[in-house]
């Protein structure tokens, strides 16, 4: 067998046992879909964090085409003990990427299930396999005339909806909230068993993608951010296109202004007078789609306030760049417009900026572009910041109030500045809740800036527990340390369902700190 002689074998799996099941592999997907040797193996090895790219080497890649491929596959895995990382696209920048929690699991990449099974244009619904990118829908509902939009994430094109709503992505239409507008899931359990939850277990339903809770207990949510078993299927509901479009930023001028915006923009997102994510996007993060650190600073640490007031008045950037969108007919849009521009009047602030005034601004093209569901790359920006390929998204949850706002900055800022880091960093006002995105960029071909930012990232952790904050999302090097911040009860928990669905701990151990071969601390 060509592995090169570096295989690194899974935890407790002998290499005889291992080389069985990498026989029954080739048997099952052919050869050129169990990749062993270090050149095909090190794409899946290509991490943002802040740990060496060897820390998370897998011991092969397996790729399958079909829901019967992966049940076998599971039931090679249960008969020798082999854990498996399942990735859609791979492409969780930022997250963890198609890396495994640890070295020693071999990764089921599904990306070549990709087909679109159903979507029906009515109903505004759409049946899925895990590997279909966003990209790949929109071609399709393009492709067929249909009117139907969707709702990607930042980073749209290469990203799938299946992926993306597991881990519990959000995006930026009044769709945005992506697990909220997900409906049935067909599921290969780790004993091979095939799950359709919701209405897809009764025979003949036509109503799988339309109505989410079937009968008894709602399962759906325990397969998101977990390791219980394999979606391989997913319905999900896509937005009718309205008649009007109207998207808008208002520019705000003083880093202290963002806490009277989420109080004074919050209940129209409550009322869904502004029914997509108000986004207060801050200046480094919006100055990311096109400026690089370098064409103002060479300079190590933080960047200075003098440096980031001069990309402001060069720019025309804000303090905070307030982002939204009305949806609707023309009497509706004009109506909720001259809500937004009456409560901008009472506010006594801020420049109004909307497609006419914004000409070909690229950075206002980029999020009019995301809050229509359009495909774009231009988050990627963030990564030419500062360069050297470091990210890590911290994403703290808070109230959508404005008393949650400066707090969250200063502290944040402090902190990444003690460790030679900027704060690049968003708003996203999801009417009671707000997601406070953190960019943590670093240059990771810089070993002690790689140190540095582990040990920031650690500290933004560590502090802002401390105040009540709780993430809800976190890259691979992190998921045990958040899993305690949720408390033992609910680690009990998730471990009490594993132990009964995985009993042999082949799905994806450590994901979301789960990991039956671990005690819960």
């Amino acid at each position: 067998m060509e592995n090169d002689g570096k295989t690194v074998l899974p935890r407790k799996v002998t290499e005889a046992n291992f080389n069985k099941a990498v026989g029954k592999f080739r048997e099952l997907l052919g050869e050129e879909n169990v990749l062993l040797k270090n050149e095909q193996i090190a794409p899946y090895m290509k991490v943002m964090m802040p740990k060496p790219e060897a820390e998370f080497a897998p011991s092969a890649v397996i790729s399958a085409t079909t829901v019967e491929q992966v049940q076998e596959i599971v039931r090679v895995c249960n008969e020798f003990k082999i854990p498996i990382w399942t990735v859609s696209t791979g492409n969780n920048f930022g997250y963890g990427t198609a890396a495994p929690h640890h070295a020693g699991q071999v990764i089921l990449d599904l990306k070549r299930m990709n087909k679109i099974i159903e979507v029906d244009p009515e109903l505004c619904t759409a049946l899925i396999e895990p590997g279909v990118t966003y990209q790949q829908l929109v071609d399709y509902l393009k492709e067929k005339g249909y009117k139907l939009w969707v709702d990607p994430p930042a980073p749209s094109a290469i990203v799938g909806p299946v992926g993306n709503t597991l881990d519990r992505g959000v995006g930026y239409t009044p769709y945005a909230e992506h697990f909220m507008v997900q409906c049935g899931m067909e599921v290969v359990l780790a004993n091979g068993t095939v799950l359709r939850t919701g209405m897809g277990g009764v025979a003949g339903s036509n109503t799988w993608q339309v109505f989410k809770w079937g009968y008894g207990p709602y399962l759906d949510g325990i397969f998101t951010q977990s390791n219980y078993g394999i979606v391989t299927k997913m319905g999900l509901w896509l937005m009718p296109e309205p008649p009007v479009y109207k998207p808008f930023c208002i520019k705000f001028k003083n880093d202290d202004d963002v806490g009277e915006l989420v109080d004074a923009f919050r209940p129209l997102s409550i009322n869904n007078i502004i029914p997509n994510g108000v986004v207060l996007a801050g200046t480094l993060y919006e100055a990311s789609a096109t400026i690089r650190r370098s064409d103002y600073t060479t300079e190590k640490g933080a960047t200075s306030k003098a440096i980031i007031q001069k990309i402001r008045d060069e720019h025309k950037i804000g303090a905070w760049n307030m982002y939204g969108a009305l949806y609707g007919t023309a009497e509706q849009v004009a109506v909720n417009w001259k809500i937004v521009l009456d409560l901008v009047k009472r506010l006594g602030k801020g420049e109004i900026v909307t497609e006419k005034e914004a000409g070909d601004d690229p950075a206002f093209k980029y999020r009019a572009d995301l809050m229509r569901g359009n495909m774009t790359m231009t988050e990627f920006g963030l990564y030419n910041w500062r360069g050297g390929g470091g990210s890590m998204w911290f994403a703290p949850v808070s109230q959508a109030k404005g008393s949650e706002t400066l707090k969250q900055v200063n502290l944040a800022t402090r902190i990444l500045n003690k460790y030679g880091l900027d704060y690049v960093g968003e708003f996203i006002v999801t009417q009671r809740c707000m997601h406070h995105i953190i960019d943590v960029l670093y240059d990771r071909t810089d070993e002690e800036e790689m140190h540095r930012a582990h040990d920031c990232f650690a500290e933004l952790l560590d502090e802002f527990e401390k105040a009540g904050y709780g993430v809800y999302r976190v890259n691979n090097v992190y998921m045990d340390r958040v899993a305690k911040a949720f408390g033992k009860a609910q680690q009990e928990i998730n471990h009490t369902l594993k132990r009964a669905l995985d009993p042999n701990g082949i799905l994806a151990p450590g994901k979301s700190g789960i990991d039956i071969n671990r005690p819960v601390s």
